[in-house]
């Protein structure tokens, strides 16, 4: 029987929030495997939604970074969205993110600026990855703050989500330049670097 995109997109959800709580446990070995699993469920359901779903390819990103891989995921992204003549914000944010990760720092700055009409918290992320684009790190720093005091303050309405993932990835990709930021929050856990050193 075959599987639909809903229940593709449920699996990932499922496996994103068992990463999620095992990270928080520090069980990272464990963390990284399930993200990478989630990363999978998530682009096999974008491959079945409507073309306009972005939420499952900034899933798929958010879960191959934290599972410390991401640019065959950028590439991937970046090719389904190259004909893509769509103003959305998400839209924005997956080419902002893909563009990040695959370290093309122009382009991350100019999708970063057409993520901010999507509101408060496209604009926090936007404000991140145009910090980390530019190798800014206090303003990477100010930004990651705003977004983990945001997540905190609504961690509560929200189900399945254990860590402010957005964060989380950021400070992944930040480690991988240098510019991780030292904020201490339940909500962030310190993760290592994908050599599995400190960082």
């Amino acid at each position: 029987m075959p599987v639909g995109h809903r229940e593709l997109m449920a699996a990932a959800i499922e496996r994103d929030g068992a990463a999620q709580r095992a990270l928080l446990a520090g069980q990272e070995p464990l963390a990284r495997e399930a993200f990478a699993s989630a990363a999978e469920f998530y682009r096999r359901s974008w491959e079945l939604a409507a073309a306009t779903s972005y939420g499952r390819l900034i899933g798929m990103l958010k879960s191959a970074v934290l599972a410390g891989q991401g640019e065959q995921e950028a590439a991937y992204a970046r090719a389904e969205l190259a004909e893509d003549d769509s103003r959305s914000p998400a839209a924005a944010y997956v080419q902002a993110l893909a563009a990040l990760i695959l370290d093309e720092r122009d382009s991350a700055r100019e999708w970063a600026q057409r993520m901010r009409p999507g509101g408060e918290a496209f604009a926090r992320a936007a404000d991140a990855i145009q910090a980390l684009a530019e190798r800014d790190g206090a303003a990477y720093a100010d930004a990651l703050e705003r977004i983990v005091r945001d997540f905190e303050q609504r961690s509560q309405h929200l189900t399945g989500v254990a860590i402010a993932d957005t964060a989380a990835m950021l400070q992944e990709l930040a480690s991988r330049l240098g510019l991780a930021a030292p904020v201490d929050s339940r909500v962030l856990p310190k993760l290592r670097s994908t050599d599995g050193r400190p960082d």
